[in-house]
């Protein structure tokens, strides 16, 4: 285990249903469990509706130890409800979720959380099916079954994994906060496996000892919610429900445009020289396309979800760099005063209400002579019901963007107009339908035509889209 100044809080998930011989003992392995003292434990314990003595036994422990924290459903609801339970009020950087039955011991966080503590995975996997580790020897159509749903699973997420079915998963709290799980029961451990995938999260195993129990000693799984956790797969792999947020969904749909993120890069490329600042980068949506050959690339996001799927897209590229940057806030700049040649700000601006604020900031990082890239939605007149879930405060006129740029000490060399083909959709599916998203066949479609928009757009006449300012940091 590495050495850290920083207190880590740790969550251990513990759903509980009808295990009265064996809650307590679980739990007190977990408090007992001898970590760095720079770690802490939490243990949010969710009783399902049990009918035995479960619940008696947890709350004869808690006063006990203060880390034990409790929360029950009224009825039996299933194991991936209670895990979505503790979830929601887990308080730690990351979370082990531990079953409450003594299949699987807590010494295993020794080999669970290194991955996670340094960084290298979101996720970890303890697998019962790697090469090293002991196992309880015990039935061979439920290993198979486990086997060929771990395949099944692999082949919807693309992943290699070696035991999907584990017990033992642990991860940023963050990051699976920011997924809406569904699963009541146990499709639970196919489709976080699947909308990890499909986030691209880094997922680590590592192998773990594993106890297994007979049925004869209380274990609940069958072949029913083997055939449910097959279904599961079809169902999860063939649809895209990972983001919380309604504007990180937006995000992650234009994520699918491929052609239209070509356009707009190739628009902005001229500009862009050697050593570049981009704010509010997003999911890397226009990194992927402007950081290559350049010699220096800062990524920047206040968003905790989209700096850790930055980190984990670009994280063999040696130029690039990805870091908390608020636009909003002049401190975060301190470091960054007059570091660069261009600083690419797509899509953001909007989103600030002291804009002027912001644009000085942007001036701040660059270099006398240095470019900015200011890309702003353009028409208050469209502003409607996607404008308000994507969080923009205004639409920018031709005159307001270039005034406040000049304020801000940046000399507007020229001013782009943007994308006047999709000004008819933006109207009418944000003022005339008041849709709060895109859809992904209409999107498919308008992609897949780009090659005929970028040849009549600039011929339409109605007013863009977007606008992009170019502006030059003046001599002081």
């Amino acid at each position: 285990m590495i050495a850290t100044d920083t207190k880590f809080l740790v969550s251990v998930l513990v759903p509980v249903y009808n295990e009265e011989e064996y809650v307590a003992v679980s739990i007190q392995r977990v408090l007992d469990v001898s970590l760095p003292d720079w770690m802490a434990l939490e243990v949010v314990v969710v009783d399902d509706g049990s009918t035995d003595g479960s619940l008696q036994a947890v709350e004869e422990l808690m006063p006990q130890d203060p880390r034990i924290r409790l929360f029950k459903h009224a009825a039996n609801r299933g194991k991936g409800a209670a895990i979505r339970t503790a979830i929601q009020h887990a308080r730690g950087e990351f979370a082990i979720v531990q079953d409450a039955d003594l299949e699987y011991h807590p010494k295993e966080f020794l080999k669970l959380l290194p991955p996670l503590i340094e960084g290298r995975a979101d996720v970890v996997y303890g697998s019962r099916f790697q090469t090293a580790g002991e196992r309880r020897v015990l039935y061979f159509w439920h290993a198979l079954a486990n086997r060929l749903l771990t395949t099944f699973c692999n082949m919807a997420s693309d992943l290699n994994l070696t035991d999907m079915e584990t017990g033992y998963k642990a991860f940023r709290t963050g990051l699976v906060k920011s997924i809406p799980l569904r699963s009541d029961r146990f499709g639970i451990e196919p489709e976080i496996t699947i909308k990890l995938a499909q986030r691209q999260a880094r997922i680590y195993e590592v192998p773990i000892a594993y106890h297994g129990r007979t049925y004869e000693e209380g274990k609940k799984i069958g072949l029913w919610d083997a055939i449910k956790a097959f279904f599961a797969i079809l169902r999860y792999g063939l649809t895209r429900d990972i983001y919380v947020d309604s504007g990180a969904r937006i995000l992650d749909t234009l994520a699918h445009t491929p052609r239209f993120n070509a356009w707009m890069a190739d628009t902005l490329r001229p500009a862009v020289g050697s050593r570049v600042l981009e704010l509010g980068a997003g999911i890397g949506n226009l990194t992927q396309k402007l950081s290559p050959r350049r010699r220096m690339y800062f990524a920047t996001d206040i968003d905790a979800e989209h700096i850790g799927r930055l980190r984990t897209r670009f994280q063999n590229r040696p130029n690039l760099s990805v870091r908390h940057c608020d636009l909003s806030n002049p401190e975060d700049f301190g470091p960054l005063v007059g570091q660069f040649d261009t600083v690419i700000c797509l899509n953001v601006v909007e989103h600030i209400e002291n804009d002027r604020r912001a644009l000085a900031n942007i001036a701040s990082a660059l270099q006398q002579g240095g470019r900015a890239i200011v890309l702003v939605p353009q028409g208050q007149s469209i502003y409607g019901t996607l404008d308000r879930v994507l969080g923009h405060y205004r639409r920018y006129s031709e005159a307001e963007l270039r005034s406040k740029m000049e304020e801000a000490g940046l000399r507007v060399e020229k001013i782009i107009r943007f994308n006047r083909i999709t000004r008819p959709g933006w109207f009418f599916n944000g003022r005339v339908l008041k849709k709060t998203t895109f859809g992904r066949f209409q999107l498919w479609v308008f992609d897949h035509l780009v090659w005929l928009w970028r040849r009549i757009d600039r011929w339409l006449p109605w007013p863009p889209v977007s606008l992009i300012g170019i502006g030059v940091k003046s001599q002081d």
